[in-house]
């Protein structure tokens, strides 16, 4: 049974809204950026008033801040789902080709990494701060197995892989093959996957 089965219609209609505004802000955070994006451009976006989206979200920092920790939850759930038999390196794959997947699609504004009052906003809010923690605990482990099973490079300090990897789901190469190169997105995954895990040089 699923929790919206446990709901009342109006719980259901108001988390239904809620996601609707969230999925709003994303695209406009990415679009538009943080400190362009206004409480106006979202609640025009999903067709209803501010007042209605101060029910939601009392400010723009919450509200980002939600759209984030949803962003961070999937990447959560998706490891949760993965198959319990699957090497750490071939984890860290399907995690890496799901977090390019869900940018190419739009899913992924990357405002932790472009502007520093988003970090300093974001630093603030707790909530936020321990999903991130999880991610990054989960995420540190797959490194050191692989490193230690030899599919990654154990030579190179785990920092180094691990934010290594973090950056390649912010590489600005994503945006530049989709709006200029002839390929789709599927192809522009699977070459980005290659670069992300074997470099440029030609295979040996």
């Amino acid at each position: 049974m699923s929790i919206f089965s446990k709901l009342s219609f109006k719980d259901q209609a108001f988390r239904l809204r809620e996601n609707a505004i969230l999925d709003a802000t994303t695209s406009i955070l990415g679009s538009k950026g943080y400190d362009l994006m206004t409480m106006d451009d979202v609640a025009n976006a999903v067709g209803i008033s501010k007042p209605s989206l101060y029910k939601h979200f009392k400010s723009k920092e919450d509200l980002v801040g939600e759209a984030l920790i949803r962003l961070i939850d999937g990447a959560i759930d998706f490891l949760a789902q993965l198959d319990n038999d699957l090497k750490p390196i071939e984890k860290l794959i399907a995690l890496l080709e799901w977090a390019l997947r869900v940018r190419l699609e739009g899913g992924m504004p990357f405002l932790p990494s472009t502007s520093t009052h988003v970090r300093e906003m974001l630093m603030r809010n707790l909530k936020y701060i321990t999903r991130v923690l999880k991610l990054n605990g989960q995420i540190e482990k797959l490194v050191l197995a692989a490193q230690k099973s030899g599919d990654l490079n154990p030579e190179l300090p785990s920092d180094v892989v691990l934010f290594s990897y973090y950056s390649r789901t912010c590489d600005p190469a994503v945006e530049y093959l989709q709006k200029f190169s002839k390929m789709d997105n599927e192809s522009i995954i699977t070459h980005m996957l290659q670069v992300a895990l074997n470099g440029l040089r030609k295979p040996a």
